[in-house]
């Protein structure tokens, strides 16, 4: 709708803002009239344009429509078909264009800045149709025509539910057409507020019930209300209800009496009830209110199950994190005792692999999901790294790019292996040294390729994959497709040794490594030398349709 307004009429952004909060919210419209909604909007004209030839698409000068001059045509930019009936128009409009003089009642609405109901109905489709054009209004201006068709093929003598579902729709229209809906300043109504047919009650000027329907008749009585609600002061009775002795809100009251637009839940009986009150206001008089409500004790009770799920799976997360702090608490107090350096050493390896993992379980103890933040995480990964890095070795190591967010699955093995190479970069490639060591992550497949500072795409600078790379080596590599993320651990140390098989290697922890990045992560691993002295260690994951292939 948005492009549509902005590349073929002449409204403002705070005109669309409008026209979105009232397409956000006209299901009710169409579903009381039990009739298909066309929003109609008019074409820009030649001689409305500036004379540089640019539009005015997105200024706000508040004259800039005026209903007395002709329009060359109109564009449908929303269109809304019932619930409660059949549709007139089962093909979909969006985006049709028609010169004026072919729509004469939208062309009069607009003219008259009047409700249009004259005319026969049509039976341009074989069915007969009534035709109905609704101005509509912001402020003292008209920014477009809501056609209302209702199909005819069904028509038959109304009940008094359909009669009231009616008679509100009409009251609706005419605020439309006055600019009082939708109503200023509320926010626009999402998906999961009450429909229609879920129970609507009308009410008078006083508050009073003067319709009910069997569904609303129902949902009180689960509150425990059993007579019927015509008559009685809906804000009243509706408080007793939920009435248990303790603060209850002072709004329900007024809101429930037809004199606030708003959203409220009640819970009476174990009963969970959501209302909305629409005031009607016609002609600057308040003359009652349409509430709809809607049973959700069954979905309040499912999220409210989700909710004490999710605190219990973050509370295991936590005691996880607190007993691998515990385990490498005790492995660190071992290490302190032992006397052979190699045993030490073992013991302070271990410790930061179990460090590693608790890392990802704290964090999991914080999010509502099993999604995580990974820059967070190297970053403590990073920092732990440096942290226990000898005296001799004065490196610190740094992050470029970002992980974004990972499910975790794929945070806690890559943490692992993220910890085992700064490890091995930092005892190895920079022992005894100054240097440099840098973590840099780029994520693919999400949209535009990210760009080097230098101006170079990532992948432009991407080497052939060495003799380790199940790739065919020797050959231009092309970007892996789907959704990936490559991580280079990079240092400027001595190198890799000129015999070094990543195959044949006896390093315990590139053994986890490999282990964990091709075999449960299902990637791609390549140490090669590095441009100017050092070493680079590719890691490519893929992040889409994740599998754990069989270990190595």
């Amino acid at each position: 709708m948005t492009d549509l307004v902005r590349d073929h009429t002449d409204l403002t952004d705070t005109d669309l803002e409008w026209l979105h909060a009232l397409v956000s919210d006209w299901q009710l419209l169409a579903d009381l009239s039990f009739a298909d909604l066309l929003l109609w909007v008019p074409l820009r004209s030649a001689d409305a344009l500036p004379a540089d030839g640019t539009t005015r698409a997105g200024r706000d000068r508040p004259g800039l429509l005026d209903t007395g001059a002709a329009v060359p045509g109109w564009v449908a930019i929303a269109q809304m078909r019932p619930t409660t009936g059949p549709t007139a128009y089962p093909e979909d409009l969006v985006g049709k264009v028609v010169r004026t003089g072919r729509r004469g009642l939208i062309d009069v609405a607009w003219r008259e800045r009047r409700i249009v109901r004259e005319g026969d109905p049509e039976w341009g489709s074989g069915i007969p149709v009534r035709e109905e054009s609704i101005p509509v209004r912001r402020g003292a201006k008209i920014l477009g025509v809501i056609q209302r068709s209702t199909n005819l093929s069904s028509a038959r003598t109304p009940s008094r539910l359909e009669l009231t579902y009616l008679q509100s729709a009409s009251d609706l229209a005419t605020m439309i057409s006055e600019g009082r809906f939708p109503v200023p300043g509320e926010e626009p109504n999402m998906v999961r507020s009450p429909r229609v047919g879920d129970g609507l009650m009308r009410l008078d000027r006083s508050g009073r019930v003067t319709y009910a329907s069997p569904n609303a008749q129902s949902a009180y009585r689960r509150l425990g209300y059993p007579a019927d609600l015509v008559g009685e002061a809906l804000g009243q009775i509706t408080a007793d209800l939920c009435d248990t002795g303790e603060p209850m809100e002072e709004a329900l009251s007024v809101v429930l009496s037809g004199r606030a637009p708003r959203e409220v839940e009640v819970e009476s009986r174990g009963s969970i009830m959501q209302l909305r009150t629409i005031p009607l206001v016609v002609g600057g008089t308040r003359i009652g209110a349409v509430v709809l409500c809607r049973d959700v004790t069954e979905l309040r009770w499912r999220d409210r199950e989700l909710m004490t799920k999710d605190a219990t799976i973050r509370e295991i997360h936590h005691r996880v994190k607190n007993n691998l702090q515990t385990v490498a608490a005790l492995l660190r107090l071992q290490a302190r005792r032992l006397r052979i350096p190699e045993g030490r050493a073992a013991l302070d390896e271990a410790v930061r692999r179990v460090g590693s993992i608790a890392i990802v379980h704290e964090t999991l103890s914080h999010t509502p999901d099993e999604l995580i933040d990974f820059d967070d995480i190297a970053d403590r990964v990073i920092t732990m790294a440096g942290e226990v890095s000898t005296p001799e070795t004065k490196v610190t190591p740094k992050r470029a790019g970002s992980f974004g967010v990972l499910p975790a699955e794929v945070a806690t093995p890559l943490a692992m292996a993220l910890t085992e190479l700064l490890q091995n970069a930092l005892e190895h490639g920079l022992a005894n040294r100054f240097g440099t060591l840098e973590v840099v992550a780029h994520r693919y497949g999400e949209g535009e390729v990210t760009r080097e500072p230098g101006g170079a795409s990532f992948w432009g600078e991407w080497k052939a994959p060495g003799a380790n790379d199940p790739r065919a080596p020797g050959t231009e590599t092309e970007p892996p497709s789907g959704r990936r993320l490559v991580t280079i651990v990079a240092d400027d140390g001595v190198g890799l040794p000129p015999d070094f098989d990543m195959e044949s290697s006896d390093s315990l922890g590139l053994q986890i490594v490999r282990t964990l990045i091709i075999g449960e992560l299902g990637g791609h691993l390549d140490f090669r030398p590095r441009e100017g002295g050092g070493t680079e260690v590719v890691v490519d994951i893929p992040l889409d349709h994740h599998h754990r292939p069989s270990r190595p």
